[in-house]
């Protein structure tokens, strides 16, 4: 499993501006797509991990993602465009927050939810500019059975996964570290990363551009 968090050196590029966030285009199949091709960042979790939150303080632009009160309402592939501008770069580097649908809501009908598999599968395994996927599981509870199943599948895919512990404001420092522990044991990986983050306070926030640079630089 490719590590995503490199502890930070002092030569370390970790200073990242977004300049731009702007809706593109919802699919469920490949010629939905963007025509523009440009390096892809994805994000999936449980339908009620603070996904659409963390997009739009990732990108810091109020209801970039739409925040909604009913879990599972997302039931596309979004694609983002973001700009940034990366200390030492010359130019602005774009690239594409992918959003996909959540997964693990009970409510949500079996046929609809097999439909989702099947195209979020397809996007997975046959997108050429997919970098890595960030996994979002809520920090203040133990990985579920959706959320470990997932992980593993990924993680057998070859997919690189960034695991990003959501909502973290909710916790102490000690609590967090205690949660994910908790996570490690229970996705089987004793090393994993695993990077805190609440949008309420933006904190993890640097971190994850910083995570997302090195790949935009590659």
């Amino acid at each position: 499993m490719r590590r995503l968090c490199r502890k930070r050196e002092a030569h370390t590029l970790d200073k990242v501006t977004i300049t731009q966030g702007k809706y593109i285009a919802s699919a469920v199949k490949k010629e939905q797509y963007p025509e523009v091709r440009r390096k892809e960042i994805v994000f999936i979790g449980r339908s009620n991990v603070g996904k659409s939150s963390l997009i739009n303080s990732l990108a810091r632009t109020k209801n970039l993602a739409r925040v909604s009160g009913q879990p599972g309402k997302t039931q596309t592939i979004n694609f983002y465009e973001l700009g940034a501008k990366i200390e030492g770069e010359a130019e602005r580097r774009d690239f594409y927050l992918v959003d996909l649908p959540g997964y693990g809501y009970a409510r949500t009908a079996k046929s609809k939810r097999k439909v989702w598999s099947r195209f979020i599968e397809a996007y997975l395994l046959h997108s050429e500019d997919l970098q890595f996927v960030c996994q979002l599981m809520d920090i203040r509870h133990e990985p579920m059975t959706s959320d470990i199943e997932m992980f593993q599948w990924l993680v057998a895919k070859g997919l690189p996964v960034l695991v990003v512990a959501t909502k973290a404001d909710k916790l102490s420092r000690n609590e967090q570290k205690k949660s994910i522990t908790v996570m490690r044991k229970a996705l089987g990986v004793a090393e994993l990363d695993i990077l805190p983050y609440s949008s309420v306070k933006n904190e993890g926030r640097s971190e994850l551009l910083d995570v997302i640079a090195n790949v935009l630089i590659e």
